[in-house]
């Protein structure tokens, strides 16, 4: 809901001829290179950006030269739920400058029309840093060299050390099915 207005809003003060101030800008982040941050306060459920860019089959993608040649893994690719992917770097915004974080104060949603937007899950403060958590995937099994270029420096409590979604080992499954399970048997002692 407050995405819409926060839009709705924008969209009534240009037509007015009005100057809306900017919802981020982008600047130099204490996590990787460029990072985008908050230009106002943002409320929880706003849609900050739409990721823009060429859209493409992976098999496309994978084709292009890496965006940069000292750093291969790096890209601006965003996986659609189509299996089609949005190259930021072929026509982007500054959304391709939103850093990965594992505790993030933003999530991306793909929209009924395959448009991919950054939202508000929390109240973001002005100059605070947006951030989202990539969950990466990446084919095969990786080797301890090959994870290195996956690091994460986030820097939040929470980090898992790792920009991809590290798949979860058998004992670490059975392990949340017994908590989960704990879990159940408390709340069911509390009702009773």
């Amino acid at each position: 809901m407050a995405s819409t207005t926060l839009r709705r809003k924008s969209a009534k003060a240009a037509k007015r001829g009005e100057k809306t101030s900017p919802l981020y800008r982008v600047k130099t982040s204490r996590i990787h290179g460029r990072g985008v941050f908050a230009a106002r306060d943002i409320p929880k459920g706003a849609s900050i950006i739409e990721y823009k860019g060429g859209r493409m089959t992976w098999d496309e993608a994978l084709e292009l030269p890496p965006s940069d040649p000292d750093n291969p893994t790096h890209t601006f690719f965003f996986e659609l739920s189509d299996g089609k992917v949005i190259d930021g770097g072929s026509g982007g915004n500054a959304a391709r400058w939103i850093n990965h974080s594992c505790d993030p104060n933003c999530e991306s949603y793909e929209d009924e029309n395959d448009r991919v937007w950054i939202q508000a899950i929390r109240d973001i403060a002005k100059d605070e840093e947006l951030s989202y958590d990539y969950k990466l995937s990446v084919d095969g099994k990786l080797k301890k060299k090959e994870l290195k270029d996956y690091a994460c420096h986030c820097g939040s409590e929470k980090c898992r050390g790792y920009l991809i979604k590290l798949k979860k080992k058998k004992k670490d499954k059975k392990d949340d099915k017994k908590s989960k399970k704990k879990d159940k048997k408390k709340k069911d002692k509390k009702k009773n």
